[in-house]
């Protein structure tokens, strides 16, 4: 048996038996056990390469063969997205994995925003990019149903919407390429300074299940002054937006939006959120 951790007699194998379809907090915990700690999340974060972020490649293969099912039986991963899964507006109460966030208020939060002046949401015209004050009914937070390779103390939550969140009036031309090789990210909540990427060369073993390798790595130029102003304003509402939903005196959080070359469901624009209570 093995030995007990903070009086608690962790789960065996045996008492988890695995399942198809998305995993349950127990099973994540005994057959997928995280392979990055809080501090090597937020580093891969911050390399500049947001595809140092990986799921267990066991999960990965059994999402693989998940993915296979739904698709046949939906048309698309979109299509079961947009007609199953997502819960535009409300809360999401489909997930195995429940977040310990207070949603009470963020949906408050959210009620507030959605229709100034106005009682009917539904006459609300969407904005031209997503924001804070974006109708809720354009919003599906959710669990990630398939989550990276997190410690158990850090949640993984996906912001899906239908406004998009790469737009011209916030991505300045001279930095699209970047852009469109990196993707966007940022840090809230944290006492300290975002760990820096040269922090990663002492991380990057616990990559090498997946043969990453430093000169693997898909990386731009750093930044100049100028450049480093148009990728904050990039980033600037999905950054406020988290800010808010999380607030920073209870949560520490790294957030995302993966390139394109990244995103596993392209036709559906969505935000990656690691958010980890603070103690």
């Amino acid at each position: 048996m093995p030995a007990p951790t903070n009086g608690i007699i962790p789960l065996t194998e045996a008492e988890v038996p695995l399942r198809i379809g998305p995993p349950t907090r127990e099973e994540l915990a005994v057959h997928y056990p995280a392979k990055f700690t809080w501090i090597q999340l937020k580093t891969f974060v911050n390399s500049g390469d947001l595809g140092l972020l990986k799921r267990d490649r066991k999960l990965q293969e059994r999402y693989d063969e998940w993915a296979v099912g739904i698709t046949s039986q939906h048309g698309s991963m979109v299509n079961y997205l947009t007609k199953h899964r997502l819960r535009w507006g409300e809360p999401d109460t489909l997930s195995l994995l429940t977040s310990s966030l207070d949603l009470s208020r963020s949906y408050e939060l959210s009620a507030c925003r959605s229709s100034p002046g106005s009682t009917d949401e539904a006459n609300v015209d969407p904005p031209p990019y997503f924001c804070w004050e974006t109708p809720a009914r354009f919003i599906s937070i959710i669990q990630n149903d398939w989550p990276y390779s997190v410690p158990p103390e850090v949640e993984h939550t996906l912001i899906w919407t239908k406004v998009p969140i790469y737009h011209s009036d916030l991505v300045d031309n001279s930095i699209k390429p970047r852009i469109d090789q990196d993707g966007l990210w940022g840090f809230t909540g944290n006492d300290s300074p975002p760990p820096s990427p040269s922090l990663l060369p002492s991380y990057l073993p616990a990559l090498a299940d997946w043969g990453i390798t430093k000169d693997k790595m898909v990386l731009s130029a750093n930044p100049t002054k100028e450049e480093a102003v148009l990728i904050e304003r990039a980033g600037r509402e999905v950054h406020r937006y988290v800010k808010n939903r999380w607030p920073e005196s209870d949560w520490e959080t790294a957030w995302f939006v993966n390139p394109p070359r990244l995103q596993s469901v392209p036709g559906l624009a969505h935000i990656h959120v690691f958010a980890r209570r603070k103690t």
